[in-house]
């Protein structure tokens, strides 16, 4: 009796002390492998920008945790009868709460994915029944940003369901359609991938009619490993086409017009001279944008406020497929001068002083980008950021090289986190920045606290990429 109930305050304890790695292991995407590596390198998510979202999966999970927990302390108080060895066993089980984090996933794995194929197959089932046009859009860069422009411009014709926020794994597509997808016409699906057939699993939900490849780059390439595992894993949507399939390539890209090449089928290249879509007479301002839209060798000119080339190509690759789906040039000219930036990304925040907030960019080509839209401006340009992660052997490198660009841009540089603090530092000292416009910052309080001191009424800050708490 006593046993038990010294376990119980016990376990309540170890569970509020386990809530750590509860967050890391989310993070993680509940992926062991990345998990165990955090822990390893005592990457703990101790920062206050991610909470634990308690979905049903973490609840299982979380009760799961528990009741092991409860009879493993149980067993040891009732069984272990020195109370040196009760201390002793009780902090172990305090230092090994990561194993059995890991241990509890694998209890729980054949009951979730027994939980997730159910779904799928319901998903796949609704989605069979219904007669509606679906839309793949995958890349390395621009995925969110071309969906959301795609569904402005189509909603001028159809009832468009898209896949919300970032819900771009199997388990986000077949939430929206168990949950959003009705009486529309048109499906759109983000799909995104950190690893080789994260594609094909997400297409043979959906088996797109149209495949929309944007920007295709080096995002996430320690995971992905090489390049080519890149460009054959955002293949894997072309592929999921039937023979009537339309593909649609994004032709700035240098590895999305391999794959344009590459592909036998019914296909659209856009964002080169004389191809399908492109933009020219293209002129930017802190204001927006305008450009001559061709589509189809007809000419339009358009307005929007959008900043950045980027943009523009992304506007121009979901005019292009809504001009396949007979969304006539006016209507698209006409929704492209109402569009609004996609929460975090460009998104021109305030004008006094001006904010750019770009914060969900993570990627080379973007903050480049980022930095062209912010050397617009006139004023003091502050960057705040922490640099790109998930490149491999190719991140040092990689940030020394935004070290320089910012530094050609900028008056002040605030680096986030410790992961790329060197290699911007370092690339920006190479570039004559001077050394005491450069300040360090590990939490947003002391970001908040340097802003203070620099920012005035006249200064323009770009927030470039925001990394989870589970990198330092």
């Amino acid at each position: 009796m006593i046993a038990l109930i010294i376990t119980c305050p016990l376990s309540i304890l170890f569970f509020l002390w386990s809530l750590l790695y509860f967050k890391m292991y989310q993070l993680n995407g509940y992926k062991i492998s990345p998990f165990l590596n955090d822990v390893l390198l005592f990457h703990f998510a101790l920062g206050d920008k991610n909470k634990i979202h308690w979905t049903k999966r973490m609840i299982r999970f979380s009760v799961t945790f528990f009741i092991v927990s409860f009879g493993l302390i149980f067993l040891i108080l009732f069984f272990v009868k020195s109370v040196a060895l009760i201390i002793l066993n009780i902090v172990v089980v305090f230092l090994l709460s990561s194993l059995l984090v890991i241990i509890v996933h694998y209890l729980l794995l054949p009951f979730e994915n027994l939980i997730k194929l159910v779904y799928i197959k319901r998903a796949k089932n609704k989605l069979k029944k219904k007669k509606i046009i679906k839309i793949g859009i995958t890349g390395s860069y621009g995925k969110t940003s071309t969906k959301n422009i795609l569904t402005h411009i189509l909603e001028k014709e159809y009832k468009v369901c898209a896949t919300p926020l970032n819900y771009n794994t199997e388990m986000g597509v077949t939430k929206t359609i168990l949950e959003k997808l009705d009486d529309h016409d048109i499906f759109i699906a983000e799909m995104g991938a950190r690893y080789r057939y994260d594609i094909k699993k997400v297409a043979s939900i959906v088996m797109p009619d149209i495949a929309v490849l944007t920007t295709i780059g080096i995002a996430h390439l320690e995971s992905f490993g090489s390049e080519s595992e890149i460009e054959n894993t955002k293949f894997e949507l072309i592929e999921s086409l039937s023979s009537s399939g339309q593909a649609i390539f994004n032709g700035d890209s240098v590895a999305s017009l391999n794959l344009y090449n590459r592909f036998k089928g019914n296909k659209f290249l856009t964002n080169r001279p004389g191809s399908f879509g492109y933009a020219k007479d293209i002129s930017c301002d802190e204001h927006g944008s305008k450009f001559s839209l061709v589509i189809d060798g007809k000419s339009c000119s358009v307005k929007t406020r959008l900043l950045g080339k980027c943009n523009i190509d992304n506007i121009v690759t979901a005019s292009t497929v809504a001009y396949l789906l007979n969304v006539s040039l006016q209507d698209i000219v006409d929704a492209i001068s109402t569009l609004s930036p996609t929460a975090h990304r460009l998104e021109l925040m305030q004008s006094r002083p001006v904010v750019i907030d770009d914060s969900y960019n993570s990627n080379e080509i973007g903050f480049n980008e980022a930095l062209d839209v912010l050397s617009i401006f006139k004023g003091k340009k502050i960057v705040v950021t922490p640099g790109i992660v998930e490149l491999g052997e190719k991140q040092s490198m990689t940030n020394f090289k935004i070290g320089t660009k910012i530094a050609d841009v900028a008056d002040f540089i605030v680096i986030m986190n410790e992961i790329n603090k060197n290699d911007i530092y370092s690339g920006a000292i190479s570039h004559n920045f001077n050394k005491n416009n450069i300040f360090f910052a590990n939490t947003r309080a002391k970001q908040e606290e340097i802003l203070k001191l620099i920012v005035n009424e006249n200064s323009v800050i770009l927030f470039e990429n925001d990394l989870p708490d589970n990198y330092r």
